[in-house]
Formats: structure tokens, C-alpha cells, sequence
């Protein structure tokens, strides 16, 4: 089943955070878990989804992204203290 998603990995709490898009949560967090794809997340071990919300559409999906990119980080980090404040890595939860 394809959701559009917009999620932010970490490594860590208050880590290096990755924001991203996706039509299939749970397959692109194994990706970035297993290092699959490379880049940015594999090389600075980004692997925890600490937040993440679902779109009506894949276009409203990547408008929602660039506004959370654009953003300041402070911003992101009110976004993941909000829905999880433990930074807990919410995988799990979307299988």
C-alpha cells in the first residue's frame, strides 16, 4: 500500500537529521537502515525514523518537504519533541 509520507531520520537524539519523501514508509526506512542506497544517511549513520506524517498526495508530500528543508533546524526539532520526545526510532510503528 503506497502512503505519501514525509519523515526525518537521526542518528541520535539531537543528532544529524535527514528529511525525506516517500510513497512507501516502511520499505525506505529498511533502505536507509541497511545502507542500500548510499549517500548522505549510510555515511553519517542515519538510521533512526524519529518523525514522520502522512500526505494526501505525493505533490503535497514534497511541497511538505521543501518547507521542512527550507526550514531552520530548531523547527525540526520542535516537529520531532512534539510527536516523539523520547526519540524513540518509530520503525516499528509503521510497518
Amino acid at each position: 500500500m503506497k502512503l505519501p509520507c514525509v519523515y526525518i531520520m537521526a542518528n541520535r537524539p539531537q543528532g544529524t537529521l535527514y528529511v525525506g519523501v516517500t510513497s512507501q514508509l516502511p520499505v525506505r526506512v529498511w533502505q536507509h537502515k541497511n545502507k542500500v542506497t548510499g549517500g548522505f544517511t549510510a555515511r553519517y549513520g542515519v538510521d533512526r525514523l524519529v518523525w514522520y506524517e502522512v500526505q494526501d498526495s505525493m505533490t503535497s508530500a514534497i511541497l511538505r518537504e521543501k518547507q521542512l528543508k527550507a526550514g531552520s533546524r530548531q523547527k525540526k526539532l520542535a516537529l520531532i519533541e512534539a510527536m516523539n520526545p523520547g526519540w524513540e526510532d518509530l520503525y516499528l510503528t509503521v510497518l
